[in-house]
């Protein structure tokens, strides 16, 4: 094989053209740090958020317990055949208030006519005893029973005056009993009134009247 010239020997070029880039290097960096001193690099940081999701435990809504077991009938127990309950007869607990209540006492039958509808209650001038209550005081004689009872009070008669100032008609109102009421009912029947007026006319009046039963 003939020997290679030496001008195209690429090895001995690599050597050398070697050499001279590395000379070449080294003079522009030398004049890099000569001529740049203040050259810094700078480095930028990037921060990275990591953004933290919490999940929470889901709590799961629907129950999986089981419905209750419906209690089961009870058993008829049979009763014994020789215990059989006895009919209880009850008594009437109405109670009769018509039987309890006293009806007003009058001293004669009472008159179921339409001639004591006619008495007003009250009138422009109402009847008045002559000589005033002091009058039928002075007719009442106190009865014994009621003295011996230590009864005494106020009996209320009501009296149906007539336009002559007669009285027709007399009941026992309320009473204290032991015949002070048949007393007083008696003494207004036996008291003459003046009688009531309505637009200057005599008219019918019935008056309520009260009699006292004092003890000395």
């Amino acid at each position: 094989m003939p020997p290679k010239n030496p001008k195209f020997n690429i090895k001995l070029k690599y050597q050398k053209v070697f050499e001279v880039s590395l000379v070449f290097a080294l003079i522009l960096i030398i004049g890099a740090f000569r001529y740049f001193p203040n050259i810094k690099t700078q480095t930028q940081q990037m921060e990275f958020f990591q953004e933290l999701i919490e999940v929470d435990d889901i709590i799961s809504t629907h129950d999986n317990l089981k419905p209750p077991t419906p209690p089961k009938p009870p058993i008829p127990i049979e009763a014994p055949v020789d215990d059989q309950l006895t009919d209880i007869e009850i008594n009437n607990t109405e109670i009769d208030y018509d039987a309890n209540m006293t009806k007003p006492q009058l001293l004669f039958e009472e008159d179921n006519s339409e001639e004591f509808d006619i008495f007003i209650p009250i009138a422009e001038i109402m009847p008045e005893p002559i000589g005033g209550i002091q009058a039928i005081q002075q007719k009442i004689i106190y009865p014994e029973i009621a003295k011996r009872a230590g009864i005494q009070g106020k009996v209320f008669i009501t009296a149906f005056v007539d336009e002559k100032g007669d009285v027709k008609k007399a009941e026992i109102t309320k009473g204290i009993g032991a015949s002070c009421d048949e007393t007083a009912l008696e003494a207004v029947l036996n008291t003459k009134f003046k009688p009531g007026f309505q637009r200057e006319r005599p008219v019918k009046v019935k008056i309520t009247i009260p009699i006292s039963f004092r003890l000395k």
